[in-house]
């Protein structure tokens, strides 16, 4: 058994179950969505786009670039939560909370996929 290939996707199934955790609930209720669990989902999501940085095969490459999106989205819903509370004190308002969970939403659907190819991969090696 390759450890890094254990650790690596630890990491990916990781960030996935925190994402979703973060996602599930009601849509622009705040008190179905913690700021910490985002927060985890994020830096996990980082430390797994770290991990696939490695990579030269063309999975790997698919791999990277969805680990990106999610980047990508969790950044974004971190940064309208700050924003939202921090900067203009608007709080956290139903349509507020509605955007952050939306783009954990995407970063959901890009989290599958990379769960989905990594399975795939995993599969076709055993063969």
């Amino acid at each position: 058994m390759n450890l890094g290939k254990v650790v690596f996707g630890f990491f990916v199934l990781l960030a996935l179950t925190l994402n979703f955790g973060f996602f599930i609930g009601d849509i622009d209720n705040p008190d179905h969505h913690n700021v910490y669990e985002l927060f985890a989902a994020l830096v996990v999501g980082l430390i797994a786009t770290v991990m696939k940085l490695g990579e030269r095969s063309q999975i790997g490459a698919v791999l990277l670039a969805s680990s990106l999106v999610v980047d990508l989205h969790l950044i974004a819903a971190a940064v309208i939560w700050v924003v939202a509370v921090h900067v203009t004190e608007v709080g956290l308002t139903p349509a507020v909370m509605a955007s952050i969970v939306s783009l954990s939403g995407g970063a959901l659907l890009a989290n599958l996929l990379s769960v989905v190819l990594l399975t795939m991969e995993t599969s076709s090696i055993n063969r």
